[in-house]
C-alpha cells in the first residue's frame, strides 16, 4: 500500500492540486490574487493557481503532522521578515489564507476537526493514498529503475 509518506512531496503536492481543482468546494477567494502570503513576502504569489497548491500542501502537512491547528500551520507557511538594517527576524505566515484553507477542506470532507485542531478524514485520507499511488506509478514509469526501493 502506498502512502504519502512513499513519495516525493513536490509530485504529491503538484497531483493533489489537480485533484482540488475539480471539487467545487475548493475554490480562491476573491481577494487570492492580490494578497501577500505573508508580512515577510513583497510580492502576492506569481503563480495563477496558487490557492490550490497551497491547499494541498496543508493537506499533506496535516496528514504527516496531523492534528494541526492554525498556527501551527502560520508557523509552517512563515519566513524571515527582512527589517532593512537590522537582523532579520522569524515572523509567521497568514492566519487568513490558512484559515480559510482549512475550512474549504473540511467543507469538502477532506479534514474533520478533532480536539488538538483539525486531522484528516478517512475520505481525506484515501484520496491521498490513491494519488501518492499515482505519482508512484508514474515515477516508476519513468525511472524504472526505482522499482528495486
Amino acid at each position: 500500500m502506498t502512502t504519502a509518506y512513499d513519495v516525493p512531496a513536490a509530485e504529491l503536492i503538484d497531483k493533489v492540486a489537480g485533484i482540488l481543482k475539480e471539487n467545487d468546494k475548493v475554490v480562491p477567494p476573491e481577494w487570492a490574487e492580490s494578497v501577500k502570503t505573508g508580512v515577510h513576502k513583497e510580492l502576492p504569489p506569481i503563480e495563477a493557481d496558487w490557492w490550490y497548491t497551497r491547499c494541498a500542501a496543508v493537506l499533506r502537512k496535516i496528514y504527516a503532522d496531523g492534528p494541526v491547528g492554525i498556527e501551527r500551520l502560520r508557523s509552517v507557511y512563515g519566513g524571515k521578515r527582512d527589517r532593512g538594517s537590522q537582523p532579520y527576524k522569524r515572523v509567521k505566515g497568514s492566519g487568513s489564507i490558512a484559515r480559510k484553507a482549512v475550512q474549504q477542506l473540511e467543507a469538502a470532507g477532506l479534514l474533520q476537526k478533532v480536539k488538538d485542531g483539525r486531522a484528516v478524514s478517512p475520505q481525506g485520507r484515501s484520496m491521498l493514498d490513491n494519488a501518492a499511488h499515482e505519482v508512484k506509478q508514474e515515477l516508476l514509469e519513468k525511472f524504472p529503475g526505482l522499482a528495486k526501493y
